[in-house]
């Protein structure tokens, strides 16, 4: 089963692609600016690239925590980075009323991992009739996104994308699993590695999460190794510095390299695919 976005292939046999941007809107000028950086860089390694941010992180650790500018202003300046660089967006929603809304701007719309098992968000953004990205619960098999899927499926829209970030493994710590991949792949819809969540310690600084981002680049070759379709990757020009998720964020400076030899083993695990 294949999703396609601005005429491009998504699927487990194609060319990876890459979802990338700030982990969530710091402003107009910053999320332009990353989003053309961010193009340049794909474009020139012949990458399909989505550019994600969030208009609002609902889930976050402390009451103090930076949360977005909203649904209006976000969904305004991501209409603008597709006006004036024609990019594919997407962005998390979270209440069943963001859905519809979101859909009139974005591309895809993505749920968050929390959120996962909430069947009438999953409804909503199925009968928006665009691609709706479901990344698996911390707290969840791989088997059972099989019927956060099927409630999508329900409405008619097959149009589903399935993202691995990572399960829960004792306080404050996740681990990658990548035979979660390979089951995900068997249920047919392609298959995402979000591979900065991955690393993030939920909680792990106290009112704020910590993550390990030097883990990043070893995990997404691992993931591309069980044959999926793209890569989720939050980039900052500043991790240390970002308002949201900075631990495990991965520099804009450091995402170059890094694409080019994902896009080499990504060549090669589908090639020799048996």
């Amino acid at each position: 089963m294949a999703v396609s976005i601005q005429n491009h292939t998504l699927s487990n046999d194609s060319p990876f692609f890459l979802i990338a941007g700030p982990c969530v809107i710091e402003g107009e000028k910053m999320v332009l600016d990353i989003a053309e950086d961010l193009q340049k860089i794909c474009r020139d390694r012949g990458i399909f690239f989505i550019f994600k941010a969030s208009f609002d992180k609902a889930n976050r650790s402390s009451i103090e925590s930076y949360r977005g500018p909203g649904l209006e202003e976000g969904l305004r300046i991501l209409q603008k980075v597709k006006d004036e660089l024609g990019l594919p967006v997407v962005t998390d929603i979270h209440t069943e009323e963001q859905a519809k809304a979101a859909a009139q701007v974005v591309d895809m719309i993505q749920i968050p991992a929390f959120l996962c098992r909430q069947t009438d968000l999953l409804l909503e953004a199925g009968k928006t009739g665009i691609p709706v990205n479901i990344k698996k619960g911390q707290f969840l098999a791989p088997w059972d996104m099989t019927h956060a899927a099927a409630k999508v499926a329900s409405t008619g829209n097959e149009k589903i994308l399935l993202t691995e970030r990572g399960a829960s493994f004792g306080y404050n710590n996740l681990i990658t699993d990548i035979r979660s991949l390979v089951v995900l792949r068997q249920m047919g819809y392609p298959v995402v590695f979000d591979a900065t969540h991955s690393v993030q310690q939920p909680g792990g600084l106290g009112g704020r999460s910590g993550g390990n981002r030097e883990y990043v680049f070893p995990l997404a070759k691992a993931a591309l190794t069980a044959g999926i379709a793209g890569l989720f990757m939050e980039v900052h020009p500043d991790p240390d510095k970002g308002l949201s998720d900075g631990p495990n964020m991965v520099s804009l400076r450091d995402l170059p390299a890094m694409l080019d030899f994902f896009k080499k083993l990504d060549t090669l695990v589908k090639e020799e695919s048996l």
